[in-house]
């Protein structure tokens, strides 16, 4: 049976378990529709010219696990920033784990996108806001067809939520091979701020694929500030897609830190509906073996009067593979934009590739627009003056390889966030700062 048909049947399945009559139920319908028509994206495809998905869609992907398995709070603790105090809204193998969670209905609901599907009390804003960014997309439109969990984030006027928000989802192995499909929808209201750490994470080595969709919608005035750790083991693989839509004097950063999984592909849309918006998406890259990452972003500016900036910084050793796929559109209304994108890459060995498309289309005349990529591998005469003066060699790279990311790193703004960053990157690096994650 091919994965298309392994779908459709499944499609079946599910609606024996869902609200047929429901809103939401509809948009499923149309959805399983559009991934019919449009399948997995194909290498011949331009935005998916360097990044092959076929070996992740050869699998028998159990899409409805039979059974929770019992997870303990030290059994992912070390996955947890468990340094600071937060909400956490945790999935196992993309049921609910509601002993491990802390989420809220007080002032404003970190809840469970399921009870915001199926209540009425949060229809209202369902209706207006759900899948109102998803593109069609072929795996955008699978996960609208399955999507039945994930985190809902409502956050009202004037508030400013005081702790991060966690959002994690494990995976048990329990499958042999599972496929999940979580569904993430943040609303914040105007003058309101929110911090969000989200992390995909395998527990053991079992096959998993995440085909992941955030909707974010930032009102005026309004900041989100999302910190997406990816780090997973060898046998996992991740494709993101999160949409941002921004209105008047907004801001929102996502910062992507990629240093693990087989295969991650992260699509990043930022639709700025609103003057003096701002949008940030940095990145942080470091991959080994024959790891792949593929960095597709569009920061699309309809208003005048508006920023944002992009900045990536990459590593690569061994056979890995890096792709970042940039572009910053600008409508003809959307006058004196400061548009800035740039991609940086090391390569460590010979055998190491990267594909860099950086991209403007322009229509308007009065407009600061730059973009910006390079390619090379570390500076011999910076490793020679350091050595000189007794630097061990693997020490000596490994500082080269800090300050060369350390203008995405200064971006964070929770310091336990930059340190786990920090640290975690000399790992990568193989260097011992003593913490583990």
């Amino acid at each position: 049976m091919s994965f298309k048909d392994h779908i459709l049947s499944s499609f079946i399945a599910l609606e024996n378990e869902v609200d047929t009559s429901s809103y939401v139920h509809e948009l499923r319908n149309q959805a399983i529709g559009e991934f019919e028509k449009l399948g997995v994206p194909q290498r011949k495809e331009e935005a998916y010219k360097y990044t092959s998905l076929k070996a992740l869609f050869n699998k028998d992907y159990c899409l409805f696990p039979k059974k929770e398995t019992a997870i303990s709070y030290s059994d992912i603790k070390k996955y947890l920033v468990h340094q600071i105090d937060s909400y956490r809204v945790i999935f196992i193998d993309g049921i609910y784990s509601s002993h491990l969670s802390q989420t809220t209905h007080d002032k404003f609901d970190v809840c469970l996108m399921s009870s915001a599907l199926s209540n009425p009390k949060y229809s209202n804003v369902i209706k207006e806001f759900y899948n109102k960014l998803a593109v069609k997309d072929g795996l955008v439109s699978l996960n609208t067809a399955f999507a039945k969990e994930g985190a809902y984030i409502h956050i009202g006027k004037n508030i400013i939520v005081e702790k991060p928000i966690e959002i994690v989802y494990f995976s048990t192995g329990n499958e042999a091979q599972l496929m999940t499909q979580p569904r993430n929808l943040v609303v914040v209201g105007e003058n309101s701020q929110v911090q969000i750490i989200e992390r995909h994470q395998s527990l053991n080595d079992n096959a998993v694929l995440t085909n992941s969709v955030s909707e974010i919608f930032a009102a005026k005035r309004a900041l989100v500030d999302w910190y997406k750790i990816q780090n997973d083991r060898l046998s996992a693989s991740l494709i993101d897609h999160t949409f941002a839509e921004q209105k008047d004097n907004s801001e929102v950063r996502i910062h992507t830190f990629s240093f693990g999984g087989k295969i991650t592909r992260n699509n990043l849309n930022f639709y700025q509906r609103g003057e003096h918006c701002n949008s940030v998406l940095n990145g942080v890259t470091i991959l080994e073996g024959k790891q792949h990452v593929d960095h597709s972003t569009l920061v699309h500016h309809t208003a005048p009067n508006c920023e944002s900036f992009q900045e990536y910084k990459q590593i690569f050793d061994e056979r890995a593979v890096g792709v970042f796929n940039g572009k910053v559109l600008v409508d003809k209304i959307a006058q004196k934009i400061n548009a800035y994108q740039q991609n940086n890459n090391i390569l460590i060995s010979d055998t190491a590739t990267i594909n860099a498309k950086p991209q403007l289309e322009i229509f308007a005349d009065d407009v600061r627009c730059s973009h910006g990529c390079t390619i090379g591998q570390l500076d011999e005469d910076a490793m020679f003056y350091m050595q000189a003066r007794g630097i061990p060699k693997k020490e000596a790279r490994a500082l080269l390889m800090f300050a060369f990311a350390n203008s995405v790193l200064e971006t964070v703004k929770i310091p336990e966030i930059k340190t786990r960053i920090t640290k975690l990157i000399a790992m990568k690096l193989g260097v011992e700062i003593g913490f583990d994650m």
